[in-house]
């Protein structure tokens, strides 16, 4: 009697679970159908870089976020991916836009504070985009070319940088 008690438990959990996997199916179809803002907005003023070199490590490794010269990846345009990548593009110009230079950015010392401690670019960044992974030697490069186009002291964490 015990076997045929659990046939009605087990079909009662599949039918169960499928209903779930039926809802994150539905979920994930309707969820294609938001629309989110990928866009990529005309380039207003930037930097006056001190060589094409701090531009070419800045744009591989800041850009995507910090620019109106985002690469969208094929992943971009599946949701919910694509929510978490506008959003952080979106909070990425908001703290720094080098394509809209002059627009309250922050000062070039914090820039180089946040790439000298390794805070940006993020871990999950990297991850995905393995060439944004700056070499120590091109880290040192960036934030010498950073303290030159800013007017920055070499090694000067605190000095104004705009």
């Amino acid at each position: 009697m015990q076997a045929e008690e659990l046939q009605p438990k087990k079909r009662n959990r599949k039918r169960y679970f499928g209903m779930i996997a039926l809802g994150v199916v539905v979920f994930l179809i309707v969820a294609q159908l938001i629309p989110v803002g990928r866009t990529n907005p005309p380039v207003k003023a930037e930097p006056n870089w001190d060589s094409p070199r701090t531009r070419e490590l800045l744009q591989r490794a800041c850009f995507d976020c910090h620019s109106n010269e985002t690469v969208w990846p094929w992943y971009s345009k599946i949701a919910p991916i694509s929510w978490g990548i506008v959003g952080d593009v979106k909070s990425g110009r908001s703290e720094l836009n080098f394509s809209e230079w002059g627009s309250g950015e922050a000062g070039g010392n914090k820039i180089v504070e946040v790439i000298r401690k390794g805070e940006m670019p993020p871990f999950y960044y990297v991850w995905m985009h393995p060439n944004a992974k700056l070499s120590d030697a091109e880290k040192d490069e960036l934030i010498a070319g950073l303290e030159a186009t800013f007017g920055l002291s070499s090694g000067a964490g605190n000095a104004s940088g705009d």
